[in-house]
């Protein structure tokens, strides 16, 4: 059986309609929570079994993983721990960990926890008894659709004002990922477990990109002249923190803004020789994005 959690979620659905598109055939037992929208998965036909629960709920994870073999485990990175701990106890054979990019920040706060919680993952399959084998996939920045929360951002802001700042002009390098490839990724992932030769793989974007790149590839599928202005990283910050402040941390960039001064691009190289990962061009999956858009 799989144990599947986050199937509901914007990456998860991705997930799930591969599933559906390759007819699979094995029982899933989903974890979802009370208020889910679960329509996809009501009428998938595949065979499903639906979970309600809590993921802090040891007992209830434990419980959930009666007669499981293989988990997918896409929700939050931080109950990858349990999680881990009680397929261990269920000698449960694979785990497929969704966990994220962000563990190679430069800044504590950011990487941290991450970097923490794979230690923890780590260390408990370590031991020379362990029956269960771990693999961590670690997406780059999401997107794909309008709901998501990283693209979907530029482009509202983007289509909404004339001259937009950016920090350092836009030379930081990041490589964002669409969901529809995760989706794919984690199929192959969970269907040929011969091919997984790695104990983690990142999964970006097809190529580098500039931000300035991607702001004017947004710009030019809105069809708008957009002035961008090149603001220094510091004064960014500055001003962030007062956006924080006046607006009582309702917006809060600050993270955001900080982490604009890095560069976020990571090879998939691993991804590709292992589990022919092909992800789109960055340009096809935004104009699907900003399709989605216009139309509402």
């Amino acid at each position: 059986m799989l144990l599947v959690t986050g199937i509901t979620g914007r990456t998860g659905r991705y997930f799930l309609q591969e599933l559906i598109d390759h007819k699979y055939e094995g029982s899933i037992r989903c974890i979802i929570r009370e208020k889910s929208d679960t329509l996809l998965l009501d009428n998938c036909g595949l065979n499903i079994e639906k979970v309600i629960g809590d993921l802090n709920d040891k007992e209830f994870i434990v419980n959930t993983m009666e007669g499981v073999d293989t988990i997918m485990h896409i929700y939050n990175i931080h109950h990858s721990p349990i999680i881990v701990q009680a397929a261990i106890e269920n000698n449960v054979k694979r785990a497929i960990l969704v966990h994220t990019t962000g563990i190679y920040s430069n800044f504590k706060y950011a990487s941290q926890a991450y970097k923490d919680v794979e230690r923890k993952v780590f260390k408990m399959v370590s031991n020379p008894n362990c029956f269960t084998k771990v693999t961590i996939l670690r997406p780059t920045m999401i997107y794909g659709d309008i709901g998501d929360s990283n693209m979907s951002k530029f482009i509202k802001m983007i289509d909404k004002f004339k001259i937009m700042p950016i920090i350092n002009g836009g030379k930081n390098l990041i490589q964002p990922v669409n969901a529809r490839d995760l989706g794919k990724a984690f199929y192959t992932v969970l269907s040929s477990p011969d091919k997984v030769t790695k104990e983690d793989y990142n999964l970006s974007g097809e190529k580098p990109l500039q931000m300035i790149e991607i702001f004017k590839l947004i710009s030019n599928n809105l069809n708008k002249k957009t002035i961008f202005i090149s603001v220094p990283l510091g004064l960014g910050v500055i001003l962030a923190r007062l956006a924080r402040l006046f607006t009582l941390g309702k917006i809060d960039y600050v993270e955001a803004v900080q982490r604009m001064g890095e560069d976020r691009s990571y090879s998939h190289k691993d991804a590709r020789n292992d589990l022919n990962y092909k992800p789109m061009s960055f340009n096809k999956g935004i104009r699907i994005e900003i399709e989605q858009y216009l139309s509402r």
